[in-house]
């Protein structure tokens, strides 16, 4: 569990400083459950130069609540939490230095999200609050207000946790936690999943990872390892202290996300479930009366590879059929139907005509280079766009000349078409045959939305 807060303060010499106005989201890693905002009567007078920065003056603090009055509720919303600021060696040292002056010894973990930002974004200009925001593409309003402030942080510590593919924050996290009973602890752990699609991963009392896995269901998954009796559910039911999950919007992030994560973080406990090599693919041929078909092979050692390659035979047949009525290609050209001198989509207008040399040959082979280039990735610049984790967001994959270069999540529409920001949002992967072919399996049979790119963007 995390705050991220913000805090506005009178400005003035070091420790003598006052609190002004005070903004906490208490947030569990996917969203926010609770927050506090609050102006604060410092009973001290803001500095003029801070006053003009912020809009804040004494007479709006007149009638404020003092430090004391809203002590209270500042421990309960950041009990058992971990801090989250921008610049949290300042916000942290205000409020230690407000309850030292209550006579409270006030003691949190506290993360900084410039330092942050600083490993997982090094190549950023500034990592001042309002332009780093601004150049990964987050929407900030009531700039050196607390609650302006704080809302960014949240927004931007979203985008960190997820290009910390090393899961440094959350291990840091867990490592503030208090170990009880194994079997209560199950319990506990099953009641906080949720019943959505993503990755989960399962940590020890170190916070070391030692299992992770995705699923449609991320409880229903991780209360089968809970109950299970083979060695491997023994294992994880032994050593298991805290599950952390991420939810991803929609299978194919889960499944990109599932592969990277494991290859990099290498479990301790490791999955015996590996990546399908596809088994059939679709390639073009001339077939020797100036035509091009698209045909559908068994993939041996010493065959093509440079097709669509597919699962199954019935998943090949499945998309050739779509590309055919899709472009108006001919059925019986491409094998779909093996009988007939004439194909079966004449009758429907589809086919215009080359199973019986109507249509001209030129004409019909730059309309099957066309269909079958438009299911290929090869040196496309693309975004492919689905569902994201929340009823406002979208998530992102991106394809630069062909290559997979990550995955990401955005809100805003201009960002799905500025090349810039994707790069920046993404949490990138290397290019490999398995991640294309995770992409390329789930895009021809799910509804994703593809949007070109211009590289010089």
């Amino acid at each position: 569990m995390y705050a991220i807060l913000d805090i506005e303060t009178t400005g003035g010499a070091y420790d003598e400083e006052g609190i002004t106005e005070i903004a906490i989201y208490r947030f569990d890693g996917h969203q926010i459950v609770d927050q506090f905002i609050s102006l604060i009567n410092p009973e001290r007078p803001i500095q003029p130069f801070v006053a003009k920065l912020t809009g804040i003056n004494n007479k709006m603090l007149r009638n404020a609540p003092k430090f004391y009055e809203v002590a209270k509720r500042i421990l309960e919303i950041t009990e058992d939490a971990v801090l989250v600021a921008h610049n949290a060696v300042f916000d942290y040292r205000m409020l230690k230095t407000e309850f030292r002056r209550l006579g409270y010894d006030y003691q949190r973990k506290n993360i900084c999200t410039v330092e942050i930002a600083q490993k997982l974004l090094p190549n950023e200009e500034s990592f001042k609050l309002g332009k780093l925001v601004r150049s990964l593409g987050i929407p900030m309003s009531d700039r050196h207000r607390a609650n302006g402030d704080a809302l960014a942080t949240v927004e931007l510590f979203k985008v960190l946790l997820n290009k910390d593919s090393k899961k440094e924050i959350i291990t840091q996290a867990i490592q503030t936690g208090v170990v009880d009973q194994l079997s209560s602890r199950l319990l506990r752990i099953l009641d906080e999943l949720p019943t959505e699609v993503g990755v989960y991963y399962i940590h020890d009392a170190q916070g070391h990872i030692i299992y992770l896995g995705r699923s449609k269901n991320i409880k229903r998954k991780v209360n089968q390892h809970f109950t299970g009796t083979n060695a491997k559910s023994k294992r994880i039911q032994k050593e298991v202290h805290t599950v952390t999950f991420e939810k991803t919007g929609n299978e194919l992030i889960a499944a990109l996300k599932e592969w990277h994560e494991r290859e990099k973080l290498k479990p301790k406990i490791r999955s015996k479930k590996g990546f399908r090599r596809p088994s059939f693919q679709a390639y073009t041929m001339n077939n020797g009366q100036g035509y091009k078909t698209v045909l559908i092979e068994k993939i041996s050692n010493r065959g093509r590879t440079s097709g669509l390659s597919f699962g199954s035979y019935q998943e090949a047949r499945k998309i050739v059929s779509k590309m055919t009525q899709e472009f108006q290609l001919c059925a019986r050209l491409n094998q779909l139907d093996k009988v007939e001198m004439v194909c079966s989509l004449t009758s429907e207008h589809s086919c215009q005509g080359a199973c019986f040399i109507e249509e001209e040959s030129q004409l019909y082979n730059e309309r099957v280079e066309k269909a079958f280039a438009s299911y290929a990735l090869k040196d496309r610049s693309i975004a492919l766009i689905d569902k994201g984790r929340t009823i406002d967001e979208k998530s992102v994959i991106l394809i630069e000349n062909g290559a997979y270069k990550g995955y990401g999540f955005v809100k805003l529409n201009h960002q799905l078409n500025n090349i810039a920001i994707l790069r920046t949002l993404i949490n990138p992967h290397s290019d490999s045959k398995v991640m294309k072919q995770l992409i390329q399996t789930y895009r021809w049979t799910k509804n994703v939305r593809i949007i070109e790119l211009q590289t010089n963007a």
